[in-house]
């Protein structure tokens, strides 16, 4: 587990997040050119290093709570990075989210975030389409490919 002092430079490290302490010690970080209502992308970081990311956008891939956020108590930095980049890409006009898949013999599809849909293309040509990022990787991992890294 990161302690309060690594999750806070790594999130500092986001500079279109913008600061606020709040009561006991605990830290929020505002999205303040978000495109929808909701602004905090991290909520309630704790000295004891617990604290919460918005992943509403995210409910596919990340549990929530009612406000949309998950626990990121025992998130590593690479984990934090990525949850924090999707979170803020979820409430701006970002380009999509995108992931580069690969079987052994080296083939390559790409799953996007587009709108409402999971979509995954071999080169510029439509694949699939699925409601959900767990359906769109179920797919591609019963195809026998896995995420790039």
């Amino acid at each position: 587990m990161l302690t309060f002092e690594e999750k806070l430079a790594i999130i500092d490290s986001f500079t279109e997040l913008t600061r606020h302490d709040v009561s006991l010690g605990r830290v929020n970080f505002h999205y303040e050119e978000s495109i929808l209502e909701k602004k905090i992308v991290v909520y309630r970081l704790h000295p004891n290093g617990n604290g919460f990311v918005y992943a509403g956008e995210m409910a596919d891939t990340y549990p929530t709570d009612s406000k949309g956020m998950t626990n990121i108590r025992d998130f590593n930095e690479k984990e934090l990075r990525q949850i924090i980049e999707q979170s803020i890409a979820s409430l701006s006009e970002q380009e999509p989210l995108s992931e580069e898949w690969m079987d052994e013999e080296g083939n390559t599809l790409t799953l996007i975030n587009e709108y409402e849909t999971w979509d995954i293309y071999a080169g510029n040509m439509l694949d699939a389409t699925y409601p959900t990022y767990n359906g769109a990787a179920d797919y591609l991992q019963q195809e026998g490919f896995s995420k790039k890294k």
